[in-house]
């Protein structure tokens, strides 16, 4: 797909070679209890895809984590594939194309393999870094030159014994919520969406087809609990994902779970406080600024109460959740050990908090972050599994303005010296320098990544 490197098919077989062991990431072989009635090798349906899965390791991603110092204690951690173009489907530039990487999970004995759908028309109306090729208007060219080619070949007979997980479009229904007027974070991008309904249209095809196909396993995005968590959110993101999920044909059926912490940075939990705490008469959720009203502190909480919501919105009670890992891990020296101090509520919890962000709102190639969790199946109540959906060394957006076809525009908030907007309430943004463009290999990172992994490589 996107990769900043040709076809190298020795390469790759190589890799593939050498991770097809290690595909075993969630448990062991196929069981009886897991094979379908209705004939050997094809898998049924099951309440949790993860749960007992061998998992598909991405043998470009594995390739370009193992030519990094240090980086072959990961590079057989199964990630996701990234369809984020048409010209994906085939492959880009050489590299490997939806078929090739199906075909390489079967040789490499996985029964389940992670895509992310991602190419909504007017994609991420309110992050210029990841916009697409696609049009606000394009929503034909989006139904039938995009999602029609991909389920035609999920749908392959050859493939019936994988589970194929499908992210569908992170970010979108989110900003549909936040981003729009009159709210102040607003752009007139996310309005335009909001008013002509294409995410949402988009997104009921999507799951419509997809979830047709008896071994696809369909999960949404509901953005991070650093976005969605405050009040004027939480609900309101479940029902537009509830509209989107009864849209051009789709039911909540569709839908097998929803997905938090794409490609971001939140903690899984924060051990050193809780939402409740009050300092000196302060309570935390009042007078913290890095929690600022938000009821959630954390991924984990979140997904679980968010859970719980997306039920009332019609969604079915045996939904799980995905959490990823990938770069939430904040180790390192600047990881806390303890409480902060008990002077006020912001020394308490900025002290004592694992998220090392200047702002919640920071989300652009994260400095001082760190590989989280790694990859687990039901790993806490509710928690279909730990993934690592994006793969850890490939950019957020560039640091600079970089010309490119590839659809992507350059975001401040990926440029080191930018001082910030009302998304992140005037704060730096955080970013590492000298950072590629989206989806492309950034060393850098990569390096930083392992040194502050949590638990440590």
């Amino acid at each position: 797909m996107r990769y900043p490197f040709g076809p190298k098919w020795t390469q790759v077989l190589a890799v593939t070679a050498s991770v097809t062991l290690a595909a075993a990431m969630f448990a062991g072989p196929a069981t009886a209890d897991n094979i379908a009635d209705g004939g050997a090798g094809v898998l049924a349906r099951v309440d949790n895809p993860y749960a007992g899965a061998r998992v598909y390791v991405n043998p470009e991603w594995s390739a370009n984590a193992a030519a990094e110092p240090g980086g072959s204690a990961i590079a057989n951690q199964p990630t996701g594939v990234w369809l984020d173009r048409i010209a994906a489907i085939n492959g880009v530039n050489g590299g490997m194309g939806l078929r090739d990487h199906l075909n390489a999970a079967v040789d490499q004995g996985a029964n389940l393999i992670q895509l992310v759908i991602y190419d909504l028309p007017g994609r991420d109306c309110s992050a210029l870094a990841s916009n697409g090729e696609l049009g606000a208007t394009d929503i034909d060219r989006y139904e039938h030159e995009y999602v029609d080619p991909i389920a035609e070949i999920l749908g392959d007979p050859a493939f019936a014994n994988l589970r194929i997980v499908t992210v569908v479009e992170i970010d979108s229904i989110p900003n549909l919520v936040t981003n729009i007027s009159p709210r102040p974070t607003f752009t007139p991008q996310c309005d335009t969406m909001a008013a002509n309904g294409n995410y949402v249209t988009g997104i009921g095809y999507a799951l419509a087809h997809f979830g047709a196909l008896e071994n696809v396993y369909n999960y949404l995005d509901i953005g991070h609990h650093g976005w969605i968590g405050w009040d004027d959110n939480f609900a309101p993101t479940a029902a537009k994902l509830a509209d989107a999920a009864n849209a051009s044909g789709a039911t909540p059926a569709d839908v097998a779970g929803f997905i938090t912490d794409t490609a971001n940075y939140g903690a899984v939990h924060e051990p050193f406080f809780t939402i409740n705490d009050t300092i000196n008469n302060q309570p935390i959720r009042e007078h913290a600024s890095w929690i600022d009203f938000n009821r959630y502190v954390d991924e984990l909480s979140f997904a679980q109460a968010f859970r719980t919501e997306l039920t009332r919105h019609g969604f079915d009670p045996g939904i799980g959740m995905l959490i990823d890992t990938s770069r939430n891990g904040w180790g390192g020296s600047a990881r806390p050990t303890g409480p902060g101090p008990t002077t006020d509520a912001n020394a308490y919890v900025d002290g004592g908090r694992l998220d090392r962000r200047i702002h919640l709102g920071n989300w652009c190639n994260q400095a001082g972050a760190g590989l989280g969790e790694r990859p687990t199946a039901s790993p806490a109540a509710g928690i279909d599994a730990f993934v690592w959906m994006k793969p850890p060394g490939e950019s957020d957006g560039s640091s600079t303005e970089i010309p490119n076809d590839e659809g992507k525009g350059f975001d401040r908030m990926c440029d080191p010296t930018y001082t910030g907007n009302p998304r992140n309430n005037n704060h730096m943004s955080g970013a590492l320098p000298d950072a590629p463009l989206s989806g492309h290999w950034f060393s850098a990172q990569f390096q930083e990544l392992l040194r502050n992994a949590f638990p440590p490589v």
